[in-house]
């Protein structure tokens, strides 16, 4: 139980402080709420006793009032100092995680982890924000009060003060094999709704393919097997659980109804008076309340524990390294601008690059062409820094990437791929990450540029048209030029172009082409390219097959070659 403090006390980080002293204050609150009590015990003494009279009255009145009024403000400076406080750790750690997801490789985002990002996201942070967070005070609280009862218990009478102390015993034996059951079980369970949640962002994704294909059924049935998987992990969570919390009901049960017998026994007997009798009697259903509530805030916590370990989970993920200091200068005239140098690469064991090496002259034209799968878009997508080479090196301008800061390698590089993803925002907005900095003027300049002002100016509020997720208010060829526009505006000098024309149709074609034409003019461009007529003007063309480049010249070489270029240009022209 104290690691789960201690661990969820270790996050709050920089609140550390505002979570201790809650515990003063819960300290207090502890006492304080045990006074009315108390002071009714003293109170049915003085009226036993015939020593009652109207000014202790008032002052009995006024000490309840007053305890009542401290408890209130403890309990509010405390929910000020823990509660509140673990709003705050979350929204930091949220922004936090936001930074760490950042600075991860892509690789990361494609080997299953979607899931467990979401869950961590939806679902454990929100029940330690909305659970956990709010209860380590009332923790102590629970502590405290339990002390002063069992302390009650031996001012009474030693005996039933033992009692006490033996019953509590039991709550500790019978509460702990609780949480150890929950803890074991929490963890299955979390695991089966982070199963669950990348199954529902499946399902979501590919609703529309589901339903072109009539598989609603097929796919309705894996969804409908994660949801039942989770029910059951859940219910087998309850019927572990539930003989436990009776146990600690029955214990509660026994222990209070002990020292009721026992009380009355003392009584009997003459050992405790007729004050102390109803003392008891004032006392008794209270004495192990406190202990009952702890162990029942602390079966949640265990909750916690698992959900803390998918947390550290995720922030323990390695980091793509950003540790290097150097910046890129611009350079002039026919230096080389990018180089692979023996490059290799694999995203698991098995190679995707092998030894590939080329150069790229400033303002030259580079294109990638081959088979599926051959490793073109690995190639452009470790100049971006997606992931880092395994062997070998890539420069920019004489510069290993590895050793370049990565904001200052993005300033140099604009990516348009055919996947376009575009921002539930506004289209200038969306276009405007492009440059952040820049005037409305220069956006709109951007986007009459990539051909998308017209279309633009016609949706309802122009550039202040919000546009639905992922752009999906709008056309394939709409988003692409946005994309476009977005590139124009970042104006960089290296441009690494997944040819976008590829699977759009004729009108939206022909716009693109012009809007590729003003974002190429006098950079340096690697294009993966799908149409191969496109490409005919490249300065080198290179033939990339199973990871390796096969073949390398520009399209009249290629062709003399007779080769894979060859055999490719002319599948596709029949």
């Amino acid at each position: 139980m104290l690691k789960i403090l201690h661990r969820i006390v270790n996050m709050t980080g920089k609140y550390k402080a505002r979570i201790r002293a809650s515990y003063i204050t819960a300290f207090l609150k502890g006492i304080v709420m045990k006074v009315p009590l108390m002071l009714c015990f003293f109170c049915i003494s003085y009226f036993m006793h015939g020593e009652m009279d109207k000014t202790k009255c008032i002052y009995f009145g006024v000490a309840v009032v007053a305890s009542v009024i401290l408890e209130a403000i403890f309990e509010h400076i405390s929910n000020v100092l823990q509660s509140a406080t673990g709003y705050m750790v979350f929204a930091d750690m949220r922004l936090k995680l936001g930074d760490h997801l950042r600075k991860m490789p892509m690789g990361y985002f494609t080997e299953g982890n979607i899931g467990k990002i979401s869950s961590v996201l939806s679902t454990d942070m929100v029940f330690i924000e909305e659970n956990c967070m709010g209860v380590l005070s009332e923790l102590v609280t629970f502590l405290i009060s339990q002390g002063l009862m069992v302390v009650m218990m031996f001012v009474m009478d030693y005996r039933m003060g033992l009692l006490s102390l033996l019953v509590v015993a039991a709550f500790i034996i019978v509460g702990n094999l609780m949480l150890k059951t929950t803890m074991r079980h929490s963890v299955t369970k979390q695991e089966a709704s982070e199963s669950l949640t990348e199954e529902v962002l499946d399902f979501a994704e590919g609703i529309g393919i589901i339903k072109s294909y009539n598989m609603l059924g097929s796919k309705s049935k894996r969804l409908t097997d994660e949801f039942e998987k989770s029910c059951k992990k859940s219910i087998d969570f309850e019927v572990e659980y539930s003989p436990w919390s009776r146990a600690l009901y029955l214990t509660f049960g026994i222990g209070t109804a002990a020292v009721l017998a026992l009380s009355a026994y003392l009584y009997v007997t003459g050992a405790i008076t007729d004050v102390y009798m109803a003392g008891m009697a004032l006392f008794l259903f209270d004495v192990f309340v406190s202990i009952k509530s702890y162990y029942g805030q602390m079966a949640r916590l265990t909750v916690t524990s698992a959900s803390l370990d998918r947390i550290e989970e995720v922030f323990a993920a390695e980091e793509l390294n950003d540790e290097g200091k150097k910046e890129l200068v611009s350079v002039s005239g026919s230096a080389s601008e990018i180089e692979y140098d023996n490059v290799g690469f694999a995203y698991t064991e098995k190679d995707v690059l092998s030894n590939v090496s080329f150069k790229i002259n400033q303002g030259e034209m580079t294109a990638l062409v081959g088979p599926s799968g051959g490793g073109k878009s690995t190639i452009a997508s470790l100049l971006a820094r997606f992931w880092d080479v395994k062997s070998g090196k890539i420069l920019v301008r004489g510069e290993d990437i590895r050793e370049v800061s990565l904001g200052s390698l993005m300033d140099q590089i604009s990516m348009v791929f055919q996947r376009v993803y575009l921002f539930q925002d506004t289209v200038y907005n969306n276009i405007a990450i492009g440059r952040p900095d820049a005037t409305r003027e220069e956006v709109e300049e951007a986007a009459k540029k990539a051909r998308c002002y017209d279309f633009i100016m016609q949706l309802p509020d122009g550039f202040d048209t919000v546009i639905g997720e992922g752009g999906a208010s709008l056309s394939g060829g709409e988003q692409q030029r946005i994309s476009i526009a977005r590139c124009i505006l970042k104006d960089s000098p290296i441009v690494i172009l997944d040819e976008a024309t590829a699977s759009v149709d004729a009108d939206n074609e022909r716009a693109i082409q012009e809007a590729i034409s003003e974002l190429c003019k006098d950079k340096t461009l690697l294009v993966i390219a799908h149409r191969l007529r496109t490409i005919r003007d490249a300065d080198q063309i290179l033939v990339v097959t199973d990871g390796k480049i096969a073949e390398r010249g520009n399209h009249e070489s290629l062709m003399a070659q007779n080769g894979t270029y060859a055999h490719m240009v002319k599948l596709q022209e029949a």
